[in-house]
């Protein structure tokens, strides 16, 4: 029979606090070596907040930060499979939350990552083509509702941001469009501009030069207070759809499991970063808008999102492609 090894409560309770100790001084110390953000490919909206992000926040935390752009399929597993000592980290979208919703996925988004922030969001604007006879959200729906199943929105993949919001503001309004996938928002919005579709809810900075040129035009915005960069718009949910949210979010994220007092201390220099006029200027001219939630803040509206989120996609019967 092999020895069973027996701790007295009082040698565990000290194990216990010498580990929380040592944490602690880890904590402290922290970092003493380069940070690593992981994103997505050069030129995602995800790597233009990562190298913003990692170039103000290297001095105050004293080590070189680097961003390392990997395969959008494969960063959310990455770091959540990586130790957790806070050298590396996660900026990815709210995909990273809706889609094990959508398909099986290798990592758990509530167990295995630890949110920092979700730093900033990118607003989504429900736009339609110019020969639309609708000028507002409730005229859009009306006209939907006189002709069920006539009108058509536009989207990305099945499963993506694009036709998850489109999706929701139907189910939402409760009105019957067609839904058009296109191979993603990129070719949906070129479709829409081309009249070969009628509306899509689609972000700020895929849209905003064709809304300024009159090729499209804007209903409202989908967040759920008005946005700086659409002060004249409306709200979707003060337009006849009260509760509708729906806006590009890009979260900081950590390993689950990391030291809490790390995460305060990457929360604080990464907020006060993004707060910075000259920082906060760049940001607005990508077409992105702080909100700089804290960890604990993060976690309730991740919650929040998920079960909206979830929901819908559950009871439309989406699938991702």
């Amino acid at each position: 029979m092999s020895e069973r090894r027996f701790i007295a409560p009082a040698a565990r309770t000290a194990m216990a606090a010498l580990a929380l100790l040592s944490c602690a001084v880890c904590a402290q110390n922290y970092p003493t070596r380069s940070i690593r953000i992981i994103c997505a490919e050069p030129g995602a909206s995800n790597d233009f907040l990562a190298r913003i992000i990692a170039r103000e926040i290297s001095e105050p935390l004293g080590q070189q930060v680097i961003v390392d752009n990997r395969a959008s399929a494969l960063i959310d597993e990455a770091v959540a499979r990586s130790a957790p000592d806070g050298y590396t980290l996660l900026i990815t979208t709210g995909g990273v939350w809706t889609t094990p919703f959508l398909r099986k996925t290798a990592y758990d988004p509530v167990k295995d990552l630890t949110p920092i922030t979700l730093a900033v969001t990118t607003p989504n604007v429900l736009v339609v083509h110019p020969s639309m006879p609708v000028n507002s959200v409730r005229d859009l729906i009306a006209l939907a509702k006189a002709k069920p199943g006539e009108l058509n929105y536009a989207s990305g993949t099945a499963g993506s941001a694009s036709h998850l919001a489109g999706e929701l503001f139907v189910y939402m309004a409760k009105i019957n469009i067609m839904h058009v996938p296109y191979k993603g928002a990129g070719p949906a919005v070129t479709a829409l501009v081309g009249g070969q579709v009628q509306m899509m809810v689609a972000t700020s900075t895929s849209v905003a030069p064709h809304i300024k040129s009159g090729k499209l035009k804007a209903l409202a915005v989908g967040s759920a207070k008005p946005s700086e960069m659409f002060p004249t718009l409306p709200t979707i949910t003060a337009s006849g759809v009260p509760g509708y949210e729906a806006a590009a979010i890009l979260g900081v994220f950590a390993p689950a499991a990391t030291p809490v007092a790390i995460i305060n201390r990457l929360n604080q220099v990464i907020v006060t970063a993004m707060k910075r006029p000259e920082t906060k200027d760049r940001l607005f001219g990508g077409g992105m808008e702080i909100v700089g939630s804290s960890p604990e803040q993060s976690v309730v509206m991740i919650k929040a999102d998920m079960e909206r989120i979830g929901k819908l996609i559950k009871d439309v019967g989406i699938r991702s492609d």
